[in-house]
């Protein structure tokens, strides 16, 4: 469901999910950046040194929408 389609509740039940899902971004980017660091300090450059770089995508998806969910929460005077 877009999050246009949502109601009031559900926009800010939505909005609310969409902050621990930025939380939980940062947490598994910073661990990927750690893991990469260690691996090229470890073995040289290798797969794992790229590892973040795959994450990427999915973490702007998720940045994307809780942009959108701003956006709407402002337009709608919920926040």
């Amino acid at each position: 469901m877009k999050p246009e389609e949502l109601g009031n509740e559900a926009l800010l039940q939505e909005a609310k999910k969409s902050k621990t899902t930025r939380v939980y971004d940062a947490a598994i980017f910073g661990f990927l950046i750690g893991v990469a660091v260690y691996s090229t300090v470890r073995n040289g450059f290798g797969l794992l040194t790229f590892l973040p770089v795959i994450y990427i995508p999915v973490a702007a998806k998720n940045k994307a929408k809780y942009a959108e969910l701003e956006r709407l929460l402002k337009e709608r005077n919920l926040k």
